[in-house]
């Protein structure tokens, strides 16, 4: 069958969904990406057949546009309620799609897919389903606030747009494929059809060094300091967040038998200034091959870095910054499996990263909830075994 995935244009709303779509490539069906430039890097780099539509949105600078000079964004924002997001999503996505729709169609009608596969927030493959009678599947990223609310709002901002298509309404997803674990899934998300996450952090090189750490980390009589990856995503730095990682670094001048290793690119390295003796400094590296070294895991709420930590096992102190990483940093609480600060003063504080991990990594319920988290995904469907209920579904549509 031929499977075209629609995604909304930031790259890590594709990440979480690559290794379904490697699944039914390597099944032997015929998938392609459609998205705007933004999101083509990240098709790349798993190895997918990408499509351009439209122009480049460039999401981080409409984003930074908005800021206040040297403010981040939890800084100027502060944490909106579930349904004010909602509601604005819904609108911004509505005037988006009157721009994209067009291109998508044409190539929707030039590719001839058996079924679409969306995220959360692309509208825009509902009504490409609906327009051409096909089924739409949507793919969470994680735990998952969104949804559900934006869907509600969705079908009133794009009635109109819906109209212009010949259809009665915004149509809903057939199926919602969950990645997250039920145990740390909000309550009140719309039931879906597990499916078990895989890192999807793209592709790097193994550094000789870790290599090294590797062999350490297997020698459970090894002596070495507890090891705390931080990690903010891809986008946090370069929305003023230098500041917010600088003060998580120094936090560990008040941990001495904990170490740092912090993802970060070289062209923010000079603004964080002098640092402590036990915090490393790495390029960006795919996340999974670090977190087989760690005891703990520092973190924006990102929903593709919460899956991976949780997945490897690992307690979790979230920093959340904007829309559903607050639901993430939550959930993790709630799950016994984090701790998060989610005020600009807490989080602006190192003395109070540093007391929150020294609780994290001190007080063994973190780790034993985390490891149970980790076991609980480990036995959800892998995306290969997704491959033949999607077949079916599409058998069954037709």
């Amino acid at each position: 069958m031929r499977v075209l995935f629609v995604v909304t244009p930031v790259a890590g709303h594709l990440s979480p969904l690559t290794p379904l779509a490697r699944a039914l490539h390597d099944a032997g069906h015929d998938v392609l990406v459609a998205g705007q430039p933004d999101v083509l890097p990240t098709a790349r780099a798993a190895g997918l057949h990408a499509a351009s539509v439209g122009e480049p949105f460039r999401m981080d600078e409409m984003l930074l546009g908005r800021l206040p000079a040297g403010q981040r964004l939890l800084q100027s924002w502060g944490r909106f309620s579930d349904l004010a997001q909602a509601a604005d999503f819904a609108r911004s996505w509505a005037d988006h799609n009157k721009l994209v729709l067009p291109g998508y169609l044409d190539l929707a009608r030039a590719f001839g897919p058996d079924l679409l596969v969306g995220d959360v927030l692309e509208f825009s493959s509902l009504i490409l389903g609906g327009v051409l009678g096909i089924p739409v599947v949507q793919h969470r990223w994680g735990v998952d606030p969104l949804s559900g609310p934006t869907r509600i709002q969705a079908r009133e901002s794009h009635r109109d747009l819906c109209a212009a298509m010949g259809l009665s309404g915004l149509p809903d997803p057939v199926t919602v494929l969950d990645p997250c674990p039920p145990s740390l899934q909000l309550p009140e998300a719309e039931a879906g059809t597990p499916i078990r996450h895989v890192h999807a952090h793209g592709n790097g090189t193994l550094p000789d060094w870790l290599r090294t750490d590797w062999a350490a980390a297997a020698d459970p009589g090894a002596d070495r300091p507890r090891r705390v990856i931080v990690s903010l995503g891809r986008s946090t730095l370069a929305l003023n967040g230098v500041p917010l990682f600088r003060g998580i670094l120094r936090a560990f001048e008040d941990l001495p038998g904990a170490e740092a290793v912090a993802t970060v690119g070289q062209e923010h390295r000079a603004e964080l200034g002098p640092l402590p003796a036990n915090v490393r400094l790495v390029d960006p590296t795919p996340l999974h091959m670090l977190l087989r070294t760690a005891d703990a895991v520092v973190h924006h709420g990102g929903a593709g870095t919460t899956m991976s930590a949780t997945y490897a096992g690992l307690p979790q102190l979230a920093l959340p910054q904007l829309a559903d990483m607050f639901a993430c940093a939550t959930q993790l609480v709630r799950a016994g499996a984090g701790l998060a600060l989610e005020t600009a003063p807490e989080q602006d504080d190192p003395a109070r990263i540093a007391g929150a991990l020294t609780e994290l990594l001190a007080e063994p319920r973190y780790a034993k909830a985390a490891e149970g988290l980790g076991r609980e995904m480990a036995e959800m469907p892998a995306p290969s075994q997704i491959v033949g209920d999607l077949e079916r579904l599409v058998r069954r549509e037709r």
